[in-house]
């Protein structure tokens, strides 16, 4: 089978890794190229444009930024498309962009199945993503075996677009618990008591998480290897904003969320790890 992917990022990059590791086919493209040519190495074919990617191809996976970027990389793509063809979509787009993504499956004539996936760059190196699949369910079966390389978890939530309603509550939870732990961990510093004695406290309690074991260190050392970049975690919370707004919930919460990212990014850490929102939280340098 051949596979075209198109967006080889952290998340991109690393599902292409697992494709190959289990002997696909897999073609890919990149707006930057060079992050594209380092899997050439690993027996990935190197496209120069998305329509030559998606040429012949059985599916097509996009794993981009946001729906504008996918809905023009898509439409560059049209020319190579085939109807037919499987579309999975694994980028977050929110449940607009999922929606306006399906109508322009229809017009392509595509198959079109709407699935982030849950992870970052861990996970997404060691095959073990969880994957948010909504769409036709006569292909049900045929994605369940395709992301098999790259995921642990496969949860089937009906039509197209539940997923990614679906994936926005996940990052909900996901975006405003790292700002409760910077919030913590920031006032636990400034009050001159060790965060790491924070962390003992609620270590093995009700209060406990394992992510914040994950942050909480990167936001002591203030260092942020990235693993959810913090420009893409700003995106996500607009998403779930918009969203929550639409549906009459109160959405201030991730308002305020996303307003600490939005101010860590403008201090330079667009493309640090989601923790950097810390930055936001203590004074500047």
């Amino acid at each position: 089978m051949t596979l075209a992917l198109l967006g080889t990022g952290i998340m991109g990059a690393a599902m292409a890794r697992n494709w190959l590791k289990a002997g696909q086919d897999v073609r890919v493209w990149n707006r930057t190229r060079p992050s594209a040519e380092a899997l050439a190495g690993a027996g990935a074919v190197v496209a120069d444009s998305p329509a030559a990617a998606v040429e012949g191809a059985d599916v097509v996976v996009t794993m981009l930024f946001d729906a504008p970027v996918v809905e023009s990389v898509m439409t560059d793509a049209a020319p190579g498309l085939q109807p037919g063809t499987l579309w999975l979509q694994t980028s977050t787009v929110g449940a607009d962009g999922a929606d306006a993504l399906g109508e322009l499956a229809a017009r392509l004539g595509l198959v079109y199945v709407d699935a982030p996936v849950l992870g970052t760059r861990g996970p997404a190196e060691q095959g073990r993503l969880t994957v948010l699949a909504s769409g036709p369910t006569e292909v049900r079966e045929r994605v369940e075996a395709l992301v098999g390389p790259i995921s642990a978890k496969v949860t089937w939530l009906g039509e197209a677009g539940a997923a990614s309603r679906t994936k926005l509550v996940v990052n909900s939870w996901v975006v405003t618990s790292v700002a409760a732990a910077a919030q913590s961990v920031a006032l636990a510093d400034a009050l001159g008591i060790d965060p790491k004695v924070f962390l003992s406290l609620i270590q093995g309690g009700t209060l406990d998480m394992g992510y914040v074991h994950l942050k909480a260190p990167l936001m002591i050392d203030r260092s942020y290897p990235v693993a959810f970049p913090a420009d893409g975690a700003a995106k996500d919370a607009k998403l779930v904003g918009e969203l929550a707004a639409g549906a009459g919930v109160d959405s201030s919460v991730i308002d305020t969320a996303r307003a600490l990212l939005d101010t860590a990014v403008s201090r330079g850490f667009a493309e640090a790890d989601l923790a950097a929102l810390y930055e936001a939280v203590r004074a500047p340098r």
